[in-house]
């Protein structure tokens, strides 16, 4: 099942993916930024590093 979650570069909104997982939602995104698989650092399943940048991906707001 897909679910909407918003990517956060630090404070800073990036973007919203749907995915099945907070971990897939950030992968796709740095994939399509360019970045290689081996470039990234898993840090627990909402998070990543890349290039030294830290992105998290939370479940977006159903507020409207």
């Amino acid at each position: 099942m897909s679910r909407k979650y918003e990517l956060r570069s630090g404070v800073r909104s990036i973007g919203f993916r749907d995915a099945s997982t907070a971990q897939e939602a950030l992968t796709e995104y740095v994939r399509s930024i360019g970045c290689r698989d081996e470039e990234v650092v898993r840090l627990g399943p909402d998070a990543l590093c890349w290039r030294g940048a830290i992105f998290r991906a939370v479940p977006a707001s159903t507020d409207t």
